[in-house]
């Protein structure tokens, strides 16, 4: 049987909406409109514009309105960062930017930092020998310093949580926002395989603000098994591997003689 996959973030979102207790991590999102950007720019002053399809970061922008009436809106997409001096010029340069692909908006977490850049945690939760949902790793991912997003493929660095939070909270705070960090995961994991019975494997992206509270920015269903080799724990990585080969999506790797 094979690995089911979910690629529209919007259909996810939906299904994952459905759980009161889900909501409450769910930034609030809407499919781009004219009408939609206005009125989520209007109450939160930053919000980013994401492809529903679409993975490694590509076509993420972040938007928000300046201080300087002047300037207006700042956006920015990879390194290059634009200013729009009316909403009306920055719908339209959105538009050309995102073509004839459906994006969404979603309300912008200012994440956490260590050194000066943001960063952002990739739960992987798998499959287990049981066929249960089990969480195999959670790792950290450090943004570029001149980008937005934090992925390995976009020039982010994998590094264990604990090196990460280290100055935003205590080793018992940690623990105890690692096991949030679990039953979360796992919950969103029981609720997307209600409407996708097929699923093995997820990586659940999640930010962090400054009061500590996750948020779901969004659900991979084909996650990247091997940024976890890049934890000095190899035993995470191993577990996720096998796993993987359990479940069909990789083949168990052959020993030289």
């Amino acid at each position: 049987m094979s690995i089911q996959r979910v690629t529209s973030k919007w259909a996810k979102s939906k299904i994952m909406l459905r759980s009161d207790y889900l909501r409450q991590y769910m930034p609030p999102a809407k499919l781009f409109t004219r009408e939609s950007l206005h009125s989520m720019l209007s109450e939160y002053g930053m919000v980013y514009v994401k492809p529903v399809s679409g993975t490694k970061g590509n076509g993420v922008i972040r938007v928000e309105r300046t201080n300087t009436p002047a300037l207006g809106y700042r956006y920015q997409l990879g390194k290059k960062v634009m200013f729009s001096p009316t909403f009306g010029h920055l719908y339209l340069r959105l538009v050309r930017q995102k073509k004839n692909r459906k994006y969404l908006v979603q309300k912008g977490i200012h994440l956490l930092k260590h050194q000066r850049r943001r960063f952002d945690i990739r739960v992987m939760v798998q499959k287990n020998l049981r066929n249960d949902w089990e969480v195999t790793g959670i790792i950290g991912r450090l943004a570029h310093p001149g980008k937005i997003v934090t992925n390995y493929h976009s020039g982010g660095t994998p590094m264990a949580l604990e090196r990460l939070m280290a100055e935003h909270a205590s080793p018992s705070e940690l623990e105890a926002f690692n096991n949030r960090l679990r039953k979360l995961s796992i919950t969103v994991a029981n609720n997307l395989q209600e409407a996708y019975p097929n699923l093995k494997e997820l990586g659940v992206d999640i930010a962090i603000d400054t009061k500590l509270h996750p948020w779901i920015l969004e659900v991979n269903t084909c996650p990247d098994l091997y940024i976890f080799r890049k934890l000095p724990d190899q035993s995470v990585f191993q577990k996720v591997y096998r796993y993987a080969v359990a479940y069909g999506r990789v083949k168990k790797r052959s020993r030289r003689p």
